[in-house]
């Protein structure tokens, strides 16, 4: 029996002083209890038992726990005791700290269906998710109240679940089975944790690059419609559990009058934020830095000094290396993109080794000959798989440079490697894990060419992206649909289009699956 209680109480039974030789373990604690001089350098050991006790009883005692929940739940093995001690669970994890008489609660909970047990004083933040989930509080409700943006309840509940204090419902939006050769063996496989609207704020921009693709005087939304369409993204980010990023492109973002206004808009919610655009000053990053820090600053480069400055203007790429390193010295994520075209086809490695230790990462998209891009050349599709190998070769030594391309994946195939999720994560993402809005509030479903799929002036985002416009992007091609590869891949809509394709049922004029061997 000792053997036992030493087991269920490793502190208490330890510190005691001529423990009982026999006994049950449910009547340690009250024996303790009673037999204060076995307690007397350690005057707290019946509740410490009581505690180790209830901590073994979760441990072993089974929990229903449900595959899957359509909201927050609390997680059913969860237990709060009251006890007249505070410090109790930071004296089991060190015997250096001295429990004090007082009122304390001890949360209880095994964060999954294995018999480990989280014993900690419970946070603020832990009792409010607890309360907000238990009555069914709602998080634009509980921040009204406290005065707070949503954004900062909605990450309690979110940090619970992490934690394994919460159960969260799974994200409804999920690749179709017919996606796959087969069923999918993972229930998790194609389905989105992040969501993202690439917001192009305003045409107004302080460069013109000769392969823009829209150069048209698209006018802005006013401030209160603007501020309407991160309510839409939040409603539509709740609605599929998802959680919601803004990129801020333009034109350039920061050029927008009322950026910093939107900006602090979209934290508020609790949104992912980052910026796709041009190097600006010093105190621009400052002013950005007093409301967040974006999850990435993403600038273009389009080849070495030369060529770069003939597409985007005299002096940018010097400008912009400057930039790279203030973003280093704001510690903000740096990334650089590239447009691969015919003329700059043979400077991707040569920029991309210049830029070795100046960037997080550096990737690139195929010209998309829309807009002015058209009066560009795309590089020939002969070259583009040497050009893959070459890079991918390259990127086995430089942990910056990124698989954007879907097609990476048919050199992985070929070599017996992992595949990379693509360009979007699920090959191509347009109308799936992510949309385009204009500046005017008309939503495509890519913005590197017309792909026409709402108008948020008009329509919730949760319809459009449930219209039949929305779900022929996300299905893609039909010369597809027979690949493998499709959950990785389905090419680059956006080229095939500058081809004058037919996005719907045409194969992007670069796929060489056909050419590489079979297994």
């Amino acid at each position: 029996m000792n053997e036992s209680l030493a087991t269920i109480f490793p502190v208490s039974f330890g510190l005691a002083e001529s423990p009982p030789v026999v006994l049950s373990p449910d009547d340690f604690p009250s024996w303790l209890a009673r037999h204060p001089a076995c307690c007397r350098n350690f005057p707290f050991l019946p509740e410490l038992a009581s505690l180790e006790l209830a901590c073994h009883r979760l441990a072993v005692e089974p929990v229903d726990v449900p595959a899957a929940v359509r909201e927050y739940t609390v997680n059913p093995s969860v237990r709060l005791l009251e006890t007249g001690w505070t410090g109790l669970p930071e004296f089991l994890g060190d015997r250096s700290l001295t429990p004090q008489p007082g009122e304390a609660l001890v949360l209880l909970y095994r964060p999954t269906s294995e018999a480990v047990v989280v014993c900690r004083t419970p946070s603020g933040h832990d009792l409010l998710a607890l309360k907000m989930v238990e009555e069914r509080i709602g998080s634009r409700d509980a921040a009204r109240e406290a005065g707070v943006p949503v954004g900062r309840l909605d990450d309690i509940l979110i940090a619970a679940a992490t934690r394994g204090l919460l159960l969260a419902p799974r994200s409804t939006l999920v690749r179709e089975a017919s996606f796959f050769q087969g069923e999918p063996t993972d229930p998790d496989q194609g389905r989105v944790a992040t969501f993202t609207l690439q917001w192009h704020l305003t045409q107004v921009c302080d460069l013109h690059c000769r392969h823009c693709y829209d150069r048209s005087s698209r006018a802005s939304m006013d401030f209160a419609r603007a501020v309407r369409v991160l309510d839409q993204l939040y409603e539509f980010s709740r609605a599929h559990h998802v959680h919601a990023q803004v990129s801020f492109s333009g034109g350039n973002p920061m050029l927008h009058p009322q950026f910093y206004e939107l900006y602090q808009e979209a934290t508020d919610r609790g949104f992912l934020v980052a910026l796709l655009g041009n190097p600006m000053p010093a105190g621009h990053i400052e002013r950005l830095l007093t409301i967040a820090r974006p999850a990435f600053y993403q600038v273009s480069l389009e080849g070495l000094r030369p060529h770069n400055d003939y597409i985007r203007g005299e002096g940018h790429f010097d400008r912009t290396l400057g930039f790279l390193d203030l973003l280093r010295d704001f510690g903000i994520y740096r990334m650089v993109m590239l447009t691969l075209t015919r003329e700059n086809c043979d400077q991707v490695l040569d920029l991309a080794e210049l830029l070795r230790g100046r960037v997080d990462l550096f990737t690139w998209n195929r010209l998309a000959m829309v807009g002015e891009g058209a009066a560009l050349a795309s590089v020939e599709p002969e070259r583009f798989a040497s050009l893959l190998a070459a890079y991918l070769d390259a990127a086995d030594d430089n942990p910056a440079l990124g698989l954007k391309d879907n097609f990476f994946n048919l050199l992985l195939t070929e070599r017996g490697r992992p595949l990379t999720g693509g360009c979007t994560g699920f090959g191509c993402g347009a109308a799936f894990n992510f949309v385009a809005v204009l500046p005017d509030g008309e939503v495509h479903a890519c913005r590197k060419f017309p792909s026409p799929i709402g108008d948020l002036r008009t329509q919730s985002l949760l319809d459009i992206y449930d219209g039949e416009p929305a779900r022929r992007y996300r299905a893609g091609s039909a010369a597809c649909r027979d690949c493998d590869l499709r959950p990785v891949c389905r090419g680059c809509a956006a080229v095939t289009h500058g081809f004058g394709l037919d996005v719907f049922t045409a194969l992007d004029p670069y796929c060489f699956r056909d050419r590489l061997p079979r297994s």
